[in-house]
């Protein structure tokens, strides 16, 4: 199950490029299991896995010999072993980035839609740098990266017709009866449809901390509404976000609710359809000039 933190970010996303909540959100659990940070060196970080055949692909003489000496590549899939947990993979990933940089970030899956690094160029990306920030830009980062791909191999259309077996030929491969991907789309939607039927949540408030509450910072400093991020919702992070809301035409009642996070999630600079690069430079701008008034105080 995703957990309950970021289910209104994954599903503002999800909202946002036109999908249905529910069907996302499925997909999301059945290829993260349900884990969609890793905690690594005091950062949230997306689950990635290295491919040690991806890596000897990409490299060419005494860098592969190196690569291939270190145990970090081998033209054989599979023959790389990934460590069990991700803050060794993230360790792996710096030692293969110590080689080459460009090739070792090619060479990961990043985040809960497993979208391996090598597709930046594929998926309109201007470098894996950039996949790689959008894929460490929260849970709706990693959402965006997820829904480019399925956009881009065709998928929606078996997507919005929930076809699973459709969608799961051409998301997991050939085998994917095997292990039951295709149904275990189908129950997990079933079950967050049935969860959207609810009564929506409270969101978060004045009072509320942790690091949903820093996500919030992070993303409304982002937006323009620059924030101390401390994982506190007091006065300052509630004004902020009223600000966002009033210019949003949601009504400024210090609520972080379904709607706001809908509309936060359409504000960011670096989405599908978001403001454009004078955009961003602006209120990149804008944060630094109101950071340093904060550092003042």
């Amino acid at each position: 199950m995703i957990p309950q933190s970021v289910i209104p970010e994954i599903a503002a996303a999800a909202r946002a490029a036109g999908h249905d909540p529910a069907a996302i959100l499925a997909i999301a659990e059945v290829e993260s299991g349900g884990k969609v940070f890793a905690r690594v060196n005091g950062r949230d970080e997306p689950l990635i896995r290295f491919e040690g055949h991806y890596f000897d692909r990409r490299l060419t003489g005494r860098t592969r010999d190196i690569a291939r000496a270190a145990g970090l590549a081998d033209p054989r899939a599979g023959k790389v072993a990934n460590p069990s947990s991700q803050a060794a993979r993230h360790a792996l990933l710096a030692r293969a980035e110590a080689i080459d940089a460009k090739a070792a970030r090619e060479s990961c899956s990043w985040g809960i839609g497993q979208v391996m690094g090598a597709h930046w160029a594929w998926l309109g990306y201007a470098s894996v740098e950039a996949l790689v920030a959008e894929a460490r830009e929260g849970a709706g980062g990693q959402v965006r990266l997820m829904l480019k791909f399925i956009a881009k191999a065709g998928l929606a259309k078996a997507l919005e017709s929930r076809d699973w077996a459709a969608f799961a030929r051409g998301y997991n491969g050939p085998a994917f009866a095997a292990s039951g991907y295709h149904t275990k789309l189908a129950a997990a939607c079933l079950r967050y449809s049935s969860l959207q039927r609810d009564p929506p949540s409270r969101g978060l408030g004045r009072g509320d901390k942790g690091k949903a509450v820093m996500h919030l910072q992070r993303r409304l400093t982002v937006a323009g509404y620059p924030v101390r991020i401390d994982g506190q919702f007091g006065a300052a992070t509630e004004a902020a976000l009223n600000r966002f809301r009033q210019a949003s035409g949601l009504a400024p009642d210090g609520r972080f609710d379904d709607a706001a996070a809908a509309a936060l999630e359409k504000s960011m600079p670096l989405g599908p359809g978001r403001a454009g690069l004078w955009t961003l430079i602006r209120r990149l701008l804008g944060f630094i000039v109101s950071l340093r008034a904060l550092q003042k105080r």
